[in-house]
């Protein structure tokens, strides 16, 4: 969606490049900060239940498109590993870290898709936000049940993970469209 709005614009490589590298940055420290905010808020349950380190990877993916998009949900938990560790508190813990770059690449990749669909009609981010819940979610479970041996998990265990954060994926479901048709609004104007 930025770069059709951007090529409506006449921008040039050079500044299409420099805003997507920008959105980009910006989304992966509210990536870090989100789930700093809602732990100090409401402990590790709300970090469990609300999931807030998706909500700026799903935006990133409606907004950026697939390529830019999939940087993001990779970086994302790294950039939140490594400065929290420094901390002395990592999240996410390192047992988690691949899962979770495995989980917000597919969320990325898949809401990325999207996007052209989502600059023609914002309504596109629902069944974009919708479908990259899904397979990231799929992928993390399906991820536990191939390394169930090699990993400290159990599928038992994400399962009922994937339940208790229900309440953050059906928040997300209607708030990052929210926020992409409002973007859209102001970035995409339709002719009339």
């Amino acid at each position: 969606m930025l770069d059709t709005a951007l090529t409506k614009r006449s921008a040039s490589l050079r500044v299409k490049i420099t805003c997507k590298t920008l959105v980009s940055l910006g989304l992966i420290a509210l990536a870090v900060a989100l789930p700093q905010l809602v732990h100090l808020a409401l402990g590790q349950p709300g970090g469990v239940q609300f999931l807030p380190m998706y909500l700026p990877v799903l935006i990133g993916g409606c907004l950026l498109g697939a390529r830019w998009a999939v940087a993001v949900g990779a970086l994302s938990p790294v950039v939140s590993f490594l400065l929290t560790s420094l901390a002395g508190n990592p999240m996410p813990a390192l047992p988690r870290l691949p899962f979770m770059i495995a989980e917000l690449t597919v969320f990325a990749l898949v809401a990325g898709l999207f996007s052209k669909k989502i600059a023609q009609n914002g309504l596109w981010a629902f069944p974009a936000v919708i479908a990259a819940q899904i397979a990231g979610r799929a992928v993390f479970l399906g991820a536990v049940a191939l390394l169930q041996g090699a990993a400290p998990f159990t599928v038992p265990m994400i399962w009922s993970q994937l339940l208790a954060g229900l309440p953050g994926l059906a928040i997300q479901a209607v708030l990052v469209p929210l926020v992409i048709i409002a973007l859209r609004a102001v970035l995409v104007r339709d002719k009339a």
